[in-house]
């Protein structure tokens, strides 16, 4: 794809994701199964609201079954699936709808606490809807109200799957097909910060003095469909928290607000301001630890630490009637180590939540942040 970053004159070339892969090679084989037509390329829509037209590799023609394959273009960024083959394999069969299988290399969940059903494929929602909605549209188009099963496969993911969280995370035998966006934005690290650094530039030459910082597309998501907050003039800061005070210190900014989901924030508890799985991963160790100081047994605070997700452990401190004031503590020690690093020169706060159980804790000057962005 023809997509860039630009920051000084230096181009940085998007990509696009598992999850419009399978997209994409699912509709392709559904067309050229209902419409007995061979595709070379096909296009696809992300929910980024960029259309990509891609080439349609490895094709199988059945009079039955169609199988096909798109291959991953991660852009610049550094990205061990990029140029391998997403396959999906499309059959009529008697049930009514659409029914969405995992094949060879996507990884199958085997534990609670993920976006994917116990037992079934670790194909995450958004992509689970981009492959219905790309089928459905083509049974449309050539009036099918038949059913059909769609299976998705990566045979090279057993492999790669073995160097990522993945096991750990209780996803067996290959790869999560992954994406909110639909487009892999590049994440070569100096130029990720420079270009968060122009966008706070921006935001400080338009006289603006309170910042606004989301770490991706579910913060503005939340802010804007939960909080009502106006999102046009915030910056995101993916996981380079400490980076993002350092340069509101430097430029003047009078205070900054975070609005991250618990994954993210939970790790600044722990003094960790780079929030990427590579640097550290303490988010349910955090929260054990706070569970067993409030009086949690040893059990109960082995139970949170072994949870796959803060939306897991949540959902236990809860059930222990914990999760007040082990999430209050938790944000002390958030607004204690985000003021460390501006050494008392600015304001800072962040509001935490959860796609699950919404807010979850707010430090202490976020209310007063929240009313200044709400006025804007």
């Amino acid at each position: 794809m023809e997509e860039y970053r630009i920051f000084e004159g230096k181009k940085l070339r998007y990509g696009y994701t598992t999850g419009t892969c399978a997209a994409a090679a699912a509709k392709a084989a559904t067309a050229m199964l209902l419409s007995k037509q061979r595709v070379d390329y096909i296009q696809i829509d992300t929910p980024k609201g960029i259309t990509l037209n891609l080439e349609v590799e490895d094709v199988t023609i059945d009079d039955d079954v169609i199988s096909c394959a798109i291959r991953k273009d991660a852009g610049d960024d550094p990205d061990d699936t990029n140029g391998i083959l997403i396959y999906a394999t499309v059959y009529k069969c008697s049930e009514d709808g659409i029914e969405l299988l995992g094949g060879v290399g996507v990884g199958k969940v085997t534990k609670p606490g993920l976006a994917c059903s116990v037992g079934g494929p670790a194909i995450n929602p958004v992509p689970r809807k981009m492959i219905t909605d790309a089928v459905a549209s083509v049974a449309r188009c050539n009036s099918y109200d038949g059913g059909l099963t769609v299976t998705i496969s990566v045979p090279e993911g057993i492999e790669i799957a073995k160097k990522t969280f993945n096991p750990r995370l209780g996803i067996v035998g290959g790869l999560s097909i992954l994406g909110t966006s639909g487009i892999v934005e590049p994440m070569s690290e100096k130029a990720l910060v420079d270009t968060i650094y122009v966008e706070m530039d921006v935001q400080k030459s338009k006289g603006n003095e309170n910042l606004l910082v989301f770490f991706g597309n579910y913060g503005q998501d939340f802010a804007k469909n939960t909080l009502k907050l106006s999102i046009g003039e915030a910056v995101t800061c993916s996981n380079f928290v400490g980076e993002v005070l350092d340069y509101a210190v430097f430029k003047g900014f009078k205070s900054v607000l975070f609005i991250g989901h618990s994954g993210k924030l939970v790790k600044l508890a722990q003094g960790v301001m780079n929030t990427h799985s590579k640097y550290a991963d303490c988010r349910t160790d955090a929260l054990a630890l706070y569970a067993m100081f409030e009086g949690a047994s040893k059990d109960i605070g082995l139970e949170i630490a072994g949870s796959l997700t803060t939306d897991e452990a949540v959902k236990i401190l809860k059930r222990e009637e914990l999760d007040k004031v082990v999430l209050q503590k938790i944000n002390e020690r958030i607004e204690f180590y985000m003021q460390q690093r501006v050494h008392g020169r600015i304001k800072t706060a962040a509001l935490m939540f959860s796609n699950v159980h919404g807010v979850l804790g707010k430090t202490e000057s976020a209310e007063e942040l929240i009313a200044l962005h709400m006025q804007r």
